[in-house]
């Protein structure tokens, strides 16, 4: 397993890396939604949600499965996020950008909990032991329109 530890550990040291990523997402989309930029909390969002999709690839595998598809794309929206803040430093049409882009990165990562805890919560998995069934299909639906209103009301808000 990655770094000499066990697959439990190292499950548990990517959930809580996750869970870091999420939390402090939410707390930069709230300041957002205020138009500030809440810099500790936006590093920490980034650091994390980087570390969160990284670690998904140290699990075993052999083949390419969704989750690594949603980690490659998290990680192109991160780099993006990225640039916008730390290399053009918000300025003109970035901070726009970049107010997409962190909500796009926090919705992968609220979607990727989503799917796990229908996966892995017995009374959530009685519900869409497939993954296809109308609870599970709903709570995506929902968890998307929320987002969708986030980011449209981080980029109004989120000016200069």
């Amino acid at each position: 397993m990655m770094f000499g530890m066990s697959l439990e550990t190292y499950t548990l040291v990517h959930v809580a890396i996750s869970l870091i990523g999420i939390g402090s997402g939410l707390v930069m989309v709230f300041g957002m939604l205020k138009g500030r930029l809440l810099h500790g909390w936006n590093g920490l969002f980034l650091l994390t949600t980087v570390l969160t999709s990284a670690t998904g690839f140290g699990f075993p595998f052999d083949h390419l499965l969704p989750s690594h598809k949603v980690g490659i794309i998290s990680l192109l929206v991160l780099a993006i996020a990225i640039v916008a803040r730390y290399v053009q430093h918000l300025a003109g049409g970035w901070r726009r950008t970049y107010a997409i882009t962190a909500v796009i990165a926090l919705y992968l990562n609220v979607f990727v909990l989503l799917v796990q805890s229908f996966l892995k919560v017995p009374a959530l998995h009685a519900l869409a032991p497939e993954g296809k069934e109308p609870p599970f299909l709903l709570a995506q639906l929902i968890v998307m329109a929320i987002f969708i209103g986030l980011g449209v009301g981080a980029v109004k808000k989120f000016r200069n």
